[in-house]
Formats: structure tokens, sequence, C-alpha cells
């Protein structure tokens, strides 16, 4: 079985179908027809070697490399429509071609989990729910309900405004359900299957727009139906959701029209959906995540394929979701690396947000308050066009105060300093909320022995093993591995073992012991892993029932807390010599993002970094607010040192449980690229920044061009010969072009 469309032989009989199948093969298969009536785009099982597995009709031959008798049938279609369109097909042909990926392989990920097994895939019904008869009767309804009664009453007064989805509802209160089963029991509320219907009017409660949201929106609005992509840089606080949504709420007047919105992480999802919910209450709205079951997702995606859903809201792969009237595309935090996927088709969908609003001829809007210097570099020569918004969106709203505090002259107290401690002290007092970011979970990073300095390392990975105090546990926060605490060294039976450094565990208990009578919750992956605890705390800190935020990087960009006036920084030191040529710019972003959590309303906000180096040119610009001023110096020495965005990069990374075996196949590779590079330069294998993961040896070389398509084309042609040979068999390898972790 082989094959392209094109080759001639006779079917007397059966078609011959193209299908494209989730194996490592850069090829479509034959097979055929036999009495299926098909078309392309639709999901097929077939048979391949001694299983069966599903996949996607290509398009039709005439002819075969095999004889037709060697050609085994298509076993059944499972949809009566296609579910792919040739926009989808041209979309991931780039992808596969550029990314170096079988195109198969990566047609077949795009598809939610349901759609690439083998057993029947039902949609999801989805339920509603709205005041009975008698309810809409009832004049004085609210007051039928105790005062004590606060969640039904405030489901009431929803549904009061018209029908709500259990989506919808679930934004109201975790405790949604029983609340609403207590309304259906009296009668008061009834329950419908719910199918999207056209809007019947845009609300109008959107904000007065200051001069620069203006600007940006009628810029945006200016360029509808054609391809433009548009950089919105704005200061944290400066009103781009408002943008996106006033922008929105022209493009969504055309019929049948669709927005995409790509978001970062899945935390950020929920706060945006309720919003966008608010706004647009008659929008079909669908959000795309991984924490969505595998009925949720499918039966998103299909609204969104079949057109039904009107905006979709997504983490990154949702960048390939069909949608058959695409009218813009906005990619909010767009510098965020956890757009870079890390494992499998390794894209960036920011980029693949860009070539598709091209393919589909529609504006991309990219919002950030600290732009990726290959956004900013786009800006400057003019392929993006820039709009600034410079200015907090509130009234009386400004930027924080950012200062910060010499870690090298400062005591600290379980890493805190005595301002910072005192600052802490001042919020409690004047009733306002603060927040600690420690980009590190678990009580402290390192388990340290004070005899002879030995330190608890991972089995599995050259990292050290993190102490989770209150699990009594030590764990590689790479690969998972965890065992209890040891008692004492087992280099030298030393029973002295120092816990060492900060972790959000340390932290907390720390501020526990400060601050007794304070409401201190710490927000780390280690207690928001229910689906609902990010979504939960965050209403508590809403509702004023939390003074203090212990957290990581997931407190630091998107969310809203008016009365959040103080953001401490501890421990960020060590990025500052990361040999990664992208840690600055990375550090600066997040930085950035978590001071921009405080001030954001009318009263003063004010950051406070704690740091051994506060002369460091990067706390300079910080405190100056200057993202401009710093990226223009992050864009010389990029340019001195032929880094992106002036130069293309690719990584070949291999890994085995034997580094010779990684040697061998790399410096097959390098000797073959060697062979073939006129326009690329190419440097030795060596040991990847993180020698062993997960039990295997880890080795990669690196390939620069200053020329994307010199690159491309080297890439093209050493993927094949790489893959044919005997050495590939005993490594694990892939390519990764555009590289962001080394």
């Amino acid at each position: 079985m082989s094959s392209s469309p094109n080759h001639a032989s006779n079917a007397s009989q059966n078609q011959i179908v193209n299908v494209a199948l989730d194996v490592p093969l850069e090829r479509l298969f034959d097979y055929l027809s036999g009495n299926l009536s098909l078309r392309i785009g639709q999901r097929v099982e077939v048979p391949f070697g001694n299983r069966k597995m599903v996949g996607i009709v290509m398009g039709f031959s005439q002819h075969s490399d095999y004889a037709l008798d060697k050609l085994k049938t298509i076993s059944r279609s499972f949809d009566d429509e296609p579910i792919l369109d040739e926009t989808t097909f041209r979309l991931m042909r780039f992808c596969a071609d550029y990314y170096q990926y079988p195109f198969g392989q990566a047609l077949l990920a795009i598809l939610p989990a349901r759609l690439r097994q083998l057993k029947p895939a039902p949609m999801l019904r989805i339920f509603a729910y709205r005041l009975s008869p008698e309810a809409l009767k009832c004049a004085q309804l609210q007051q039928q309900i105790p005062a004590r009664q606060v969640v039904q009453r405030k489901l009431l007064l929803a549904l009061q405004e018209g029908e709500k989805t259990e989506a919808q509802l679930k934004q109201l209160s975790s405790v949604w359900q029983k609340a609403l089963m207590a309304l259906m029991a009296q009668g008061w509320v009834e329950k419908f299957e719910w199918q999207a219907s056209a809007p019947t009017h845009f609300p109008l409660n959107a904000q007065t727009l200051n001069a620069e949201q203006q600007a940006a929106v009628t810029g945006v609005l200016a360029q509808l139906s054609q391809f433009q992509a548009f950089l919105l840089y704005g200061v944290t606080g400066s009103g781009k959701t408002e943008v996106y949504m006033q922008i929105l709420q022209q493009v969504l007047q055309k019929p049948d029209s669709q927005a995409l919105i790509l978001v970062p992480e899945i935390n950020l999802t929920p706060q945006l959906e309720a919003r966008f919910r608010q706004r647009f209450p008659h929008i079909p709205l669908v959000t795309l995540h991984s924490h969505l079951s595998d009925g949720e997702r499918l039966h998103h995606w299909h609204q969104a394929q079949t057109g039904r859903a009107r905006i979709v809201i997504g983490t990154r792969l949702s960048v390939f979701t069909p949608m058959p009237k695409l009218a813009i595309i906005i990619v909010d935090e767009e510098h965020d690396a956890s757009f870079k996927q890390q494992d499998s088709m390794r894209y960036h969908a920011r980029d693949i947000a860009l070539v598709r609003a091209q393919q589909a001829n529609v504006p991309i809007l990219l919002g950030s308050a600290t732009p990726s210097l290959e956004s900013w570099q786009n800006a400057e020569t003019g392929k993006f066009k820039r709009m600034v918004l410079p200015q907090r969106a509130v009234e009386n709203a400004s930027l924080p105060s950012i200062y910060t505090l010499n870690t090298a002259t400062l005591p600290l107290q379980n890493g805190l300093s005595q301002p910072l401690i005192q600052a802490l002290k001042v919020r409690l007092e004047r009733g306002e909320q603060s927040l600690l970011f420690i980009n590190r979970r678990g009580y402290a990073p390192v388990l340290l022995c004070s005899a002879c300095h030995w330190i608890a390392p991972c089995s599995r990975c050259s990292s050290r093993l993190v102490v989770h105090l209150k699990q009594g546990k030590l764990r590689c926060h790479h690969c998972g591995h965890e065992q209890s605490i040891v008692r004492q060294c087992p280099s030298c039976g030393n029973a002295d073992l120092q816990a060492t450094g900060q972790g959000t565990q340390r932290l907390e208990e720390t501020l526990v012991k400060l601050f007794p009578q304070a409401k201190i919750a710490r927000v780390d992956r280690d207690t928001i892993s229910r689906k609902d605890a990010l979504s939960d705390l965050l209403d508590k800190v809403h509702a004023q029932e939390i003074d203090i935020l212990v957290g990581t990087q997931i407190l630091a960009k998107g969310h809203d807390f008016p009365n959040l006036t103080l953001v401490g920084v501890l421990d960020t030191d060590s990025a500052l010599f990361s040999p990664d040529f992208r840690a600055s710019e990375r550090l600066f972003a997040q930085l950035m993002q978590v001071a921009g959590r405080a001030g954001r309303a009318d009263k003063a906000g004010e950051v406070l970094i704690q740091t051994s180096f506060p002369e460091h040119p990067l706390f300079t610009a910080l405190v100056q607010q200057d993202y401009a001023n710093y990226a223009s110096k992050l864009m010389e020495e990029r340019a001195i040192a032929s880094f992106p965005p002036y130069t293309f990069m690719a990584l070949i990374r291999a890994e085995a449980t034997q580094y010779r075996d990684v040697d061998a196949f790399l410096q097959l590779a390098y000797a073959q690229v060697r062979a073939q590079a006129k326009q690329v330069t190419c440097y030795p294998p060596m040991r990847a920044q993180m020698e062993r993961l997960k039990g295997m040896e880890r080795g990669q070389i690196v390939l620069q061009s200053q020329q994307r398509g010199a690159l491309q084309k080297l890439l093209s042609q050493l993927i094949a010969p790489l893959r044919e040979s005997k050495l590939a068999s005993r490594v694990r390898w892939h390519v990764d072009v555009d590289p962001m972790e080394f």
C-alpha cells in the first residue's frame, strides 16, 4: 500500500482511495472503496497490517503503484458528511512540511480523541434551562425563595434574563447543580435540549473606550475581509480584552461569521469565557482545552466545525479547529511560550495562526504587554501594524510603582525581607490584598546534607528532587518520580539533612506564622489539580475572602483583582544567568505580567522585587516599566550574536538509554548536514542542557541560517536518509524547527 493520487493503472469496479493514516511515514495509502460511496474529508476504517485504523479520505486515483488484487478494501465509513475540508488540508500540509512531520500523523492529531477511535462517537447532547410557565407568571418570583438560598436566587435572576446552558450556569457557582435541582423540584425551572441559534440582538453594555483603544478598534475594523497582522502592544490593565470584544461586536454582525480566540493556558480560559458570555449571551460560544472530557471536546469541536459556534476560545491545539466561516483570529498573550508544542509535531500556535489567517484572508490581532521579539521585529519592519495602549483603561487606575529590594544587604526571614513583611502588614491593616510570586512549587528545591553537601538527585533526570514536606515526599518536577524523604544522608550517614531554599509550601508556612489572622491561599499545580479548583479560588479572591495569595506563574497573567495592591516577587535571580538566550526575555515578560496584577482599579499598586542584582539592566527596565527600550537592547544583542529573530534555527534531538547510541546517530546527521549545507551553519553534536530526562540520555545538533528557505530545504533533504538509517532504530529522535528550549 503506498502512494500518491496521480499514478496510473485502471480500477475496473472499485475506486482507488487515497487515505491519510496516523503512522510515521510520509505518504498516503491506497485502498479500494468497495461498495462505499465516499467523499474527500470523510473518516473511514481501514485494515493496516494485522489491525484496523481510522483514516481520512484525501482523494481518488485511477492508478496505484500496487496491483489491484493486492489492495485492501475500506471496511466502513463513519460519517455522512466530511469532517475536514480542503482549507484544513492546506493548513496541515504547510505544518507537516514546515515542521518536518508526517502528514498523516499531523492530520489525525488535530481530531478530538473520540474521532480517532474505532468505536462510535455519538455527539454529546447539550441541555439548557429556562423558567417554567408558572415562574413566568409569578410577579414576585424572588420572594418565593428564602433569602438564605443565595445560589437559587442567583440562578433565578440569571434565568430571568433568558435561557441558559449548563456551561453558563456553571459560571455562577460551583454548587449550581444542587440549587438548580431544588428549583426544578419546585416547578420554577424546566430543562430542554439546547440548539445553537442566531443572536436576536447585540448587548449594549460595552465600556467607553479611550482614544488609543478606539484607534485600535477602528484600525482592525478597517481591514476586515483581508489579511493583515496587527500587534496590540498594551500595558497590563490597558483594556486589551475590551478592544477584542468591541471588534467582535462588529465582526459578528455578519451572518454566520466565526471568531477564533487563542489563549496560552487553560487557567485563563474560564475568566475569559465568562467575560465573553456576559457580553455576548446570545452568541453560541465554545471552549477547547485539555480540561474538557472527551465527550465535551467532541461536541465543542463539532459545533465549531459545522459553523454553529460563532466564538471559539481555546488553547494552542484550537488553532487547527475547522471553522467554515472564520472571519478573525485573536491571539492573547502572544509572547507566551505555552503556544509552542513540545512533543509530537512541535508547532508554534501563534505562527500557525498567522499562516491560517493569511490562507483564509482574514485579519489577525496579536495582543501582549511584552510582545515576543519575533513579533516586535515584525512590527519594526512593517510586516505587522503596531497599535499601542500606553495607559490603564480603568479611570483613575495607574501603573504600579516597582521597586527592587537588595537581598545582598537585607537580612531575610525564611526568604522574606523586612520591607516586604512590613508592606504585607500595611495591606492587611487596610483590608487590601497581596500576591507573593515565587515560581517554584513544593516546600524547598533542595534536600542538602550539612556534612558532605550531598543533594538529593533524581535517579531518572539530571535534576534535583524537590521537598514536598506535607506529603513527606521528594518529587522530580520533570519526570514525576517521587520517593519518601530520606532521614539520613545516603553518602555519609549524617542525619542533619536540611530543606534548603524557598518553595510555595514553605512560603505559605512562613506567612501563617507571621500573620496568623490572615486568610492565605496557595496557588500552584499541587493545589489546583481538581477541575474547578482555580475558578473556585478566584471567586474567593473576588469576594475578598483571601488576604494573601502565594502562587507560581499560574497567577502571573490575565487575572484581574481590583483590591490587590501589593505584589512581592521572590527568588528570580537564577534566570538572569541561564544559558538559554531567551531566558531574560521570558523573565522580563513574566515579571511584567505579575507586576501588572497590582493596582488595576482605583487603588495604587506597588511591586517589590527581591534580588541580589538590583543594578541588572532587566530590573532597571522593569522599574521604569520601559519594555520598548529593553526590547531594543535585546534585539541589538540578538543581532550581534546572530540569534533569532535575525536568524532561523532548528534542532535535531535524539535520546536513548545509552549516550553512545545518541552520539552515533547525531554524528551521522552532522556528517550529512556538513556534506549538503551551503547556507546553513551546523554545530557539532552536544549534550542537551538537561542531559538526562526520564531515564533517557539526550543530545542534539543545532542548525542555523540567515535564510528560512535554505534551512527548510536542507531539512527536507536530510529527514528521509535519517529515517532510513539503521542507527535511527536505536534512538528516539525528532526535528524541532524554531525551537524555544535547548
